[in-house]
């Protein structure tokens, strides 16, 4: 097989949602670190434009987006699934509940003043001001949860989340699915990232109890990798890309092999430009060309993601 590349950063919520899958997969990887706020030449290289953390990179293959990333892992080793045979549809449900609504509401919370100030305790305050901006511009336009709120949302969604483990051990079931690792991540945040708010999970210990044993899955076997490294492992592999899907569902009027544009709906909305190559039931695959890593194919999940004709 060839390496599984996770380009990713240690503080990254959504990194911690793969590299636990890939811990529960036994999948081995490479650990590739990347910046936590632009700019990112090497990450742009790869993906033509997407930022955010994390994506996978399999040869000249990139996949982004988290819940793509789940899927191509789930591909690559079915067992154990993701996605339970009884539960198919609403471990995706709650999955993307988690990645959004909880996930949203977990972070208004924690990066209150407080949780900030802890967040950024011991660095120079250019730090805080650099990610403040950098993470105001991924989210203009975005309507933003007030402290007050979260906190109120939060609490009500881990109650949720207890009654949901009341009598097994995941969420589903005895067996941990992807709406476990998608609703884990943000509460490890909040647990590891800004301690000092921490407090909120205490009212709920069976969601504690849970936490610990999501957390004892862990990150499987990685070596670290330099971003050059991987760029290199891009161009030496272009050409030699993942077979694509030749199912062509249209819903855009736009025929594969058009010049095209692809954004997320809301957070972080920097556009990738390249070749429509490929537009399957659940994904999309633009053709790009860099002159570091050569021909890529960067792969988008349809759901939380624009498709636009290229302005000629």
């Amino acid at each position: 097989m060839t390496d599984l590349i996770l380009h990713h950063y240690p503080t990254s919520p959504f990194s911690e949602k793969v590299r636990l899958v890939l811990g529960y997969k036994q999948l081995a990887w490479k650990s590739v670190i990347i910046p936590a706020i632009l700019p990112k030449p090497d990450v742009v290289a790869l993906t033509g434009g997407y930022r955010k953390t994390p994506f996978l990179q399999i040869g000249a293959d990139v996949y982004c987006d988290s819940a793509l990333i789940c899927d191509v892992l789930e591909h690559l080793r079915p067992t154990p699934t993701l996605y339970p045979e009884d539960d198919k549809g609403l471990s995706r449900i709650v999955a993307q509940w988690a990645d959004s609504t909880l996930f949203w509401a977990a972070m208004a919370y924690n990066l209150q003043p407080k949780g900030a100030a802890s967040m950024f305790e011991g660095a120079p305050p250019e730090a805080a001001k650099a990610f403040g901006a950098d993470r105001a511009a991924m989210s203009t336009g975005m309507t933003r949860l007030r402290p007050g709120d979260a906190a109120a949302a939060y609490k009500s969604y881990l109650r949720r989340i207890a009654s949901m483990l009341e009598g097994q051990d995941f969420l589903l079931g005895q067996a941990p699915c992807v709406a476990d690792f998608a609703a884990y991540h943000p509460l490890w945040f909040t647990a590891k990232r800004v301690p000092v708010m921490a407090d909120i999970l205490n009212a709920t210990p069976s969601v504690q109890a849970w936490m610990a044993r999501m957390a004892a899955i862990g990150h499987g076997s990685f070596e670290k990798l330099s971003a050059t490294e991987a760029i290199a492992a891009c161009a030496k592999a272009a050409g030699a890309t993942a077979p694509l899907d030749t199912y062509f569902q249209d819903e855009h009027g736009i025929p594969l092999g058009s010049e095209v544009t692809i954004a997320a709906e809301t957070f972080g909305q920097e556009t990738t430009a390249g070749t429509l190559v490929a537009a399957t039931r659940t994904r999309f695959t633009l053709k790009r060309v860099d002159e570091r890593a050569g021909t890529v194919h960067v792969h988008f999940p349809r759901i939380g993601y624009v498709l636009k004709a290229a302005q000629a």
